[in-house]
């Protein structure tokens, strides 16, 4: 009797079991694996980042960013003496990499712009760097709107990392006179170059000094987005350290020393002792690190396309709104001069006209060639439906 009633519990446990999967077979659609369907595609795709970094010579650029990602974009680089940085102007260099990781591959690009700061008159030295961000807004513009829009390549700029000299007393008027110069146009992230040279205490009153000088001038730099209430306790204390650290107070280096107890790391050799740049408690590069690219990398992507590509897209639209709007004044105004009047401005407007009947051309083959792909598909799946 007993085993008869070990088999019937086991046949019960058998049934619900089977009773189970099917009801959740009957409930199962499937959209829950469009995560992994769009992880997948953005893995096979690949990633891209631009990153500008400003400030004057000096400050530990080239190295910062060989230290952040582990490159090195600037083995090739030689120093200028005195007299050759006064005669160099600002130019802008591009460095590309593609870095993978895990399978993840990223394009990275670094906007270099040495000579910036470093002439004796440093009046709207600036502008290079502001021109040349809405001159890749421009191009992003011109693809976005034409018709091959499938492989449009994005350059525009995700990130500025603005250096900040250890050795002044907060903001320089530079400093102020840049930032308020592309802050609307790119995300500024400010960081303290060479921090080594601060005492922990000094690092404390520079950071609250540049903060206070940031909010009195207007300055709007990154912001870091609130957390979801949904967000584990770790992550929200690793988020209200990153918001207190700015601006992050770093020390970059490519060297590997050894300290007492052996261990190599990353960091700078004194005679009084090593300062590891991975470590939180000399720096704040593994901050900078983990906001960078860890845990905001996409927001910056995001907020630059929402915040700063839309108000560049919104400007144009509405520059090109009035240049039609004054098109058009002009035209009833020509038209109702005389024909000797009109011979000579005339021609700008014909050209204007004649561009407008080519596109309007192109999108009307566009069209019937898509009507014919339409027509062509409704016949082939109505031969199978006969065939069937």
């Amino acid at each position: 009797r007993s085993s008869d009633l070990c088999r019937g519990s086991e046949t019960a446990r058998g049934e619900g079991r089977r009773a189970a999967v099917l009801r959740a077979m009957d409930t199962y659609v499937g959209f829950s694996t469009l995560p992994n369907q769009v992880h997948r595609k953005s893995v096979k795709k690949g990633f891209d980042f631009t990153l500008l970094v400003a400030g004057e010579s000096g400050l530990g650029k080239s190295t910062l960013v060989d230290s952040l990602f582990h490159t090195d974009l600037y083995k090739d680089r030689t120093i200028l003496n005195a007299q050759d940085r006064i005669q160099k102007t600002l130019e802008i260099i591009k460095h590309a990499v593609e870095i993978e990781e895990q399978g993840v591959k990223m394009k990275l690009t670094v906007v270099d712009t040495p000579g910036f700061g470093d002439a004796v008159d440093n009046s709207e030295c600036w502008t290079p760097i502001a021109e040349y961000i809405d001159q890749q807004f421009e191009q992003y513009f011109r693809d976005e709107s034409g018709l091959n829009r499938k492989n449009i390549q994005d350059n525009r700029v995700h990130c500025c990392l603005y250096v900040i000299s250890p050795f002044s007393h907060g903001l320089r008027p530079l400093d102020i006179e840049f930032m308020k110069a592309v802050h609307n146009k790119v995300n500024i992230v400010p960081v303290i170059g060479k921090a080594d040279a601060l005492t922990p205490g000094e690092v404390k009153k520079k950071k609250q000094k540049i903060r206070d000088e940031i909010e009195e001038f207007g300055i709007n730099i990154y912001q870091f987005p609130d957390c979801d209430s949904d967000e584990d306790e770790e992550f929200k204390q690793q988020d209200r350290q990153l918001k207190d650290s700015t601006p992050f107070a770093v020390i970059g280096s490519n060297t590997i020393v050894k300290e007492a107890k052996g261990i190599a790391v990353r960091g700078r050799l004194y005679p009084w002792g090593i300062i590891e740049v991975e470590n939180d408690a000399h720096c704040d590069f593994q901050k900078l690190r983990t906001m960078l690219i860890q845990t905001h990398m996409q927001d910056l992507k995001d907020v630059t396309q929402d915040v700063h590509y839309e108000n560049y897209r919104a400007q144009c639209i509405q520059s090109m709104t009035r240049i039609g709007a004054k098109d058009r004044s002009s035209r009833n105004k020509l038209s109702r001069q005389s024909v000797t009047e009109l011979s000579l401005p005339l021609l700008p407007l014909a050209e204007t006209e004649k561009l407008i009947r080519e596109k309007d051309e192109e999108l009307r083959r566009m069209q019937e060639m898509l009507q014919k792909m339409q027509q062509q598909m409704q016949q082939s799946q109505g031969e199978q439906s006969d065939t069937l």
